[in-house]
Order: C-alpha cells, then sequence, then structure tokens
C-alpha cells in the first residue's frame, strides 16, 4: 500500500501539493488530459522547475483568462458531477470544497450556498483541487500522513479586504490540527491547501515508520530566505512484527 508523507516546512498550498505530485511522479500530460474531462477553459498550465539552496522543485502555474467570475458551491458541484472524471475523484473533491465552503460560511456567519468563493472558486483552485486528488488517485497513494503546519503571521490582501495571517477560513479549517508560528510573516497556508491537506489526511504528526520510495518537491510563489518547498515522501509503512514466545 502506497502511503504520502507530507512535510510541510514552508507551509502548503493548491499549487505545492501539485508541483510535488509531478516531482514524485505524475505525469503533466496525464493530468491535463483528466483536468479536461471538467469541461472548463479559459486556462492554461505551466510547469518549470526551480531551485531553492539548490534543491529543485516544481513550480506550477495556472494562468487564468477569465476574470471577476463568482461561483457557490452549487456551482462548483454541478461542474464536478457534470463531467467525465472516475466517480471516486468526484466524491472527493466535491468532499473538499463542501469542508472550504464550510469554514467560509462559519467565519462570514452566512448561509454555505451565500459564500461565493471569490479567489478560492476560481478556476485556479477548481484546477488545484481536483488536481490534487487526480494526482493521488494516480500515484495509488492509499493513505495520508502530514507534518505540523506553520501558519506564518502579518497580513494578507484578499476579496475581503486585509485580513490577518492565517486568513480567518484556514484557521477555521485548521480546528484540533498541530500548528505552530515561527518569524516567518507570510501566509503560509492557504485556505486552499488547508482544505486540501485537512479533508485528505489520515494523522498529522511525525513521519510514520515507513520505506521511502519516492521523494517530490512542490514550488510555491512566495521569494524567502527559506526555501519555499512543499516536501512529500512516499512509500510503504514498516509492518513491527510480533515476536513468537
Amino acid at each position: 500500500m502506497v502511503v504520502a508523507y507530507f512535510d510541510c516546512f514552508s507551509g502548503i498550498a493548491g499549487d505545492m501539493i501539485l508541483g510535488a505530485l509531478i516531482d514524485s511522479g505524475l505525469d503533466v500530460s496525464y493530468l491535463k488530459k483528466e483536468l479536461r474531462k471538467l469541461g472548463i477553459s479559459g486556462y492554461k498550465i505551466y510547469t518549470k522547475e526551480v531551485k531553492y539552496n539548490d534543491v529543485t522543485g516544481v513550480d506550477v502555474t495556472v494562468e487564468i483568462e477569465e476574470t471577476h467570475t463568482h461561483r457557490n458551491l452549487s456551482d462548483i458541484n454541478r461542474i464536478i458531477e457534470q463531467s467525465k472524471l472516475d466517480n471516486s475523484i468526484k466524491k472527493i473533491s466535491k468532499k473538499i470544497f463542501y469542508n472550504l465552503a464550510k469554514a467560509e460560511s462559519k467565519v462570514h456567519n452566512i448561509n454555505i450556498e451565500e459564500v461565493h468563493f471569490h479567489e478560492v472558486g476560481a478556476v485556479d483552485a477548481i484546477i488545484d483541487i481536483v488536481g490534487s486528488v487526480i494526482g493521488i488517485k494516480k500515484l495509488k497513494i492509499k493513505k495520508i500522513f502530514c507534518s505540523p503546519l506553520p501558519l506564518g503571521k502579518g497580513f494578507v490582501k484578499c476579496s475581503h479586504g486585509i485580513l490577518p495571517i492565517p486568513a480567518p477560513a484556514t484557521v477555521e479549517l485548521l480546528k484540533k490540527i498541530p500548528v505552530y508560528s515561527d518569524d516567518r510573516k507570510q501566509e503560509l497556508v492557504t485556505p486552499t491547501g488547508a482544505a486540501i491537506i485537512t479533508t485528505l489526511t489520515y494523522q498529522f504528526g511525525n513521519m510514520p515508520l515507513m520505506k521511502i520510495n519516492k521523494i517530490g518537491y512542490g514550488s510555491g510563489k512566495i521569494k524567502s530566505k527559506y526555501p519555499n518547498l512543499l516536501r512529500i515522501f512516499l512509500g510503504e509503512l514498516y509492518l513491527v512484527k510480533k515476536k513468537k514466545r
């Protein structure tokens, strides 16, 4: 059984997850072919290798042609349901978006169907979320473990105005999850990244006893003295055999 450990020393975002999965063996052509099953247009996906302190990772950029498109949960569910994607991918993708919408509705004190995702409901977030689920299925990852998450601090500008870091929706998603903060004044965990990892992770904490077969690095967009990378370890769990008495 293939398991994955997400080492989030520089946080996590949707594009970082996609980059790490590609670096772990997800074929970009396959990813693009599967994403075309969504039936949406107005975007292009670009990938390139980048280096942080001589560590190479994959940077994924989703270039959007459309602008000012706001979608609610029903709109996104309709896109996913009407797609030709595998049913398991549809189910998990919809669950991630539901958790994201639920967090947004809680922090803004509105009904879940009144949530207009703005940035996170745009095409790039749909690509990040559905693409991540496609990649996890293609790489046959059955169980995900994840490190504690660094939150960052400071402020970020978004459609709601200036918000504190971590963003309120991110904090809502990270309830009961091990987190920490250090001197980095940046948004290290995005709402999309938080929604994906909290929905899919089996257990947060230290890396389990495992045999590592592959390692992938996905790049973020933050410029920092720290390597802005997400590291994924793929392998198998070690099962400790009990000695016979």
